[in-house]
């Protein structure tokens, strides 16, 4: 019954996911943190497919956790395969719903915070940064969604300096209501160690 169960929270929480960057973030080059902005980065300067930039930027990530950290490896494949599938399928939904610009960068956040805050809560993630950020917090014992923020912000300054000021300042938000709303969904949740 538990791997039903975590399955289904890895399939919502990649939903989720999904509906964020598609719905959200895509229509006006907003960033998310971690492995998701580099892949949305890599999306807006050449068209490549961020569920598949995902995957490869994750490749390293994963050995990593295969050699040190082996039921991380186990917790967080599903979910970044799954998740990055998904990103892709829902991809022509890019552009269904209009509204101001601020407002999908806070709602883009709090899909994305809601889907990664879920599956730490069922002890998965999605991996790529997420992965780190879990590896972290065993080290430190530092909140999950305080070092997800952190490794978010360095992405998205790098994105804000290669594509625009408004992309950086949008992103920003999102990556704010990515971390409250992981933290608020994983505050309980202790790291495996």
């Amino acid at each position: 019954m538990h791997f039903w169960k975590k399955g289904m929270v890895i399939v919502v929480g990649s939903i989720f996911i999904a509906l964020g960057i598609n719905l959200f973030l895509i229509p006006y080059k907003v960033l998310d943190g971690g492995i998701i902005g580099i892949a949305l980065i890599i999306n807006y300067l050449w068209a490549l497919k961020p569920g598949l930039m995902i995957i490869l930027f994750s490749i390293p990530i994963f050995i990593i956790a295969w050699f040190n950290y082996r039921e991380y490896f186990y917790n967080s494949l599903h979910g970044m395969i799954i998740s990055s599938f998904l990103i892709d399928l829902l991809q022509p939904m890019v552009g269904f719903i209009h509204i101001v610009a601020i407002y999908s960068s806070i709602l883009g956040g709090v899909f994305i915070g809601f889907g990664i805050g879920l599956m730490l809560r069922f002890k998965t993630s999605t991996g790529g940064t997420d992965l780190v950020a879990q590896l972290l917090s065993v080290k430190t014992g530092v909140n999950v969604g305080i070092l997800i923020f952190i490794i978010d912000s360095i992405v998205v300054l790098l994105g804000g300096f290669l594509l625009s000021t408004g992309t950086l300042v949008l992103s920003i938000i999102t990556i704010f209501f990515v971390g409250v709303t992981t933290s608020l969904l994983a505050r309980n949740v202790r790291p495996v160690s």
